[in-house]
């Protein structure tokens, strides 16, 4: 009598992810836009849980390896009964990624996160507008530059350092409660961040802001130009946002920094209200120093300095080395010169009279110079006046607001606009070598629109189960040791994935499914998340208490 089959199946962490697309109901929102063909095994919003999946997978695969990558994982538990590996094949991803591009992604996952906000319950204060770019490999289906539907796979400035590269745009509003994409745009790969924003003001803030109800719009420095202030002004749209180094106002406010006291805003920062009405938008400055900042920029500042006065030594000397053929001339550039210094000085600058004589040789005494030249001669040495103001404008920047009710304090201006680093993470994520890819390999720039869709899908889904998580533990008085071993309330997502290594489910001949090696961590997040994560990580045929087997 032969053996009975034994089967093993990875679930790790997935069965997490498995049970918050089910909690949100991602698949029944999508298949209610998109109803699938009744001769389709699978629907498309069960296809886009499986991508959500296989996107979190953390396995350095890209979604061509669609089917590979659930050959050793409990598809029914995961996604739905009566599907398993075979039925998530490239036929079904293609035919998902298309269905999503035809029905508008944009639109399609506006709407989706509307809903998942409110089923968490979030209540955002403010949304981040950020931009960033991923390049594209392989051969495409279009020239180089040739409009396809709405997106042009071409070359553009590249935040991937790869410039001789194909790129695409993705464009993420996240609000600021857990961190949630609310908003995404594909653009094309020359898109300019300055049009990019512009366009999203013009075209999306409204229905944005009808739908998340957040206070403020906040952006980096790209927010802040003329047009695109007056839409906000326009809109009464209250933002928040950095002011470009490169205005004029803004070097000279830098520049007088010193001229007044700074009030401390906690954890190293100060700063001070200046008025401001940049383009003719009524507005406030909020001069800021960061000790943190200072202190990193202190230390390339020297080597700076030293660069700047070595370059403007040599042309010192070039231009002493030229001749003039009258004095008005060197004096002029002289005083051109001088006023174009940044960090040197001239000391006792003049210009010299040579004669010039026609003859080779000495000249003859008594003789006449045939005509005159003229040179500029002198000292260059540092200014140390000027040393002084950079190391004051170090750590120094600006952020404007158009709120004037003066119920804004400081310190929140500042803390509004540093939780734009939800948006950062959230790029850092989506370009992690453990996610999808931060290259993309599919042919059709439509599906690779699609596909950035699945990927702002999976990051949603990061954020809100570590938001589920981190708000469970708290509610209910527990915790769970990180990396140090020492107890947490505020655990990664990522972390928490990594604590879900090693769970499988197995099943032994024809008995059913059973999942194993349960541990007090393992234990403490799925008791917090509640019954529906009990369900995912229990035998399929007990649904009743939830028995784990406890294995530390």
């Amino acid at each position: 009598m032969p053996a009975p089959r034994i089967a093993i199946r990875n679930l790790d962490h997935l069965g997490l992810v498995a049970g918050l697309c089910q909690e949100l109901d991602i698949a029944r929102m999508i298949d209610a836009v998109l109803p699938k063909n009744q001769s389709f095994k699978v629907s498309h919003g069960q296809a886009l849980v499986a991508m959500i999946i296989n996107g979190l997978g953390f396995h350095s695969s890209t979604l061509h390896l669609f089917p590979q990558f659930f050959a050793n994982k409990p598809v029914e538990r995961l996604i739905g009964p009566g599907l398993c590996a075979d039925d998530l094949n490239d036929d079904v991803l293609g035919r998902c990624l298309d269905a999503l591009f035809a029905a508008d992604v944009s639109t399609l996952y506006q709407v989706m996160a509307e809903q998942v906000v409110a089923k968490l319950g979030l209540k955002p204060t403010a949304v981040h507008l950020d931009i960033t770019s991923f390049h594209v490999d392989g051969a495409y289906d279009c020239a180089d530059g040739e409009q396809t539907g709405r997106l042009q796979l071409v070359r553009g400035y590249s935040r991937d350092h790869r410039p001789e590269l194909n790129q695409v745009i993705l464009e993420l509003i996240c609000e600021n409660q857990a961190g949630l994409p609310v908003y995404l745009q594909a653009l094309s790969g020359n898109s300019n961040d300055n049009s990019a924003f512009r366009e999203t003001v013009n075209r999306h803030l409204r229905s944005l802001k009808s739908a998340q109800e957040s206070r403020y719009l906040v952006g980096d420095a790209a927010l802040y130009c003329a047009e695109t202030l007056h839409l906000l002004h326009h809109q009464r749209q209250l933002f928040i946002t950095r002011v470009p180094r490169t205005l004029t106002e803004a070097r000279n406010a830098v520049a007088a920094i010193g001229e007044a006291p700074l009030t401390a805003l906690g954890d190293g920062y100060q700063g001070r209200w200046l008025d401001a009405d940049y383009a003719d938008v009524p507005q406030r400055w909020l001069l800021v120093r960061s000790e943190k900042a200072n202190h990193a920029e202190q230390k390339t500042l020297a080597k700076h300095l030293l660069g700047d006065s070595t370059r403007e030594l040599k042309a010192f000397t070039k231009l002493c080395a030229r001749r003039f053929a009258c004095q008005a001339d060197a004096e002029a550039e002289l005083a051109r010169f001088a006023n174009g210094l940044k960090l040197l000085e001239i000391v006792q600058g003049h210009v010299l009279t040579e004669p010039v004589y026609a003859s080779a040789g000495r000249p003859k005494s008594g003789q006449q110079p045939d005509s005159y030249q003229y040179r500029i001669e002198g000292q260059a040495a540092t200014c140390l006046e000027r040393v002084e103001e950079a190391n004051a404008q170090t750590g120094v920047f600006i952020l404007a607001t158009n709120d004037l009710s003066g119920t804004l304090t400081m310190a929140e201006l500042l803390a509004t606009y540093k939780a734009q680093q939800t948006v950062e993470r959230g790029f850092r994520f989506l370009k992690s070598p453990e996610f999808l890819t931060s290259s993309l390999y599919l042919k059709k720039p439509e599906r690779i629109e699609a596909l950035l869709m699945v990927m702002t899908c999976s990051l949603m889904i990061y954020a809100a189960l570590e938001h589920r998580i981190r708000k469970g533990l708290v509610a209910q008085g527990r915790s769970v040791p990180d990396m140090k071993k020492k107890p947490t309330q505020k655990p990664t997502a990522r972390w928490i994935f990594l604590c879900f290594g090693g769970i499988h489910e197995y099943s032994l001949g024809g008995e059913p499914a059973q999942v194993t090696d349960i541990n007090t961590v393992q234990e403490t997040i799925i008791d917090v998340l509640g019954p529906r994560y009990v369900t995912v990580h229990q035998p399929y045929i007990d649904r009743g208490e939830f028995r784990p087997t406890t294995s530390g």
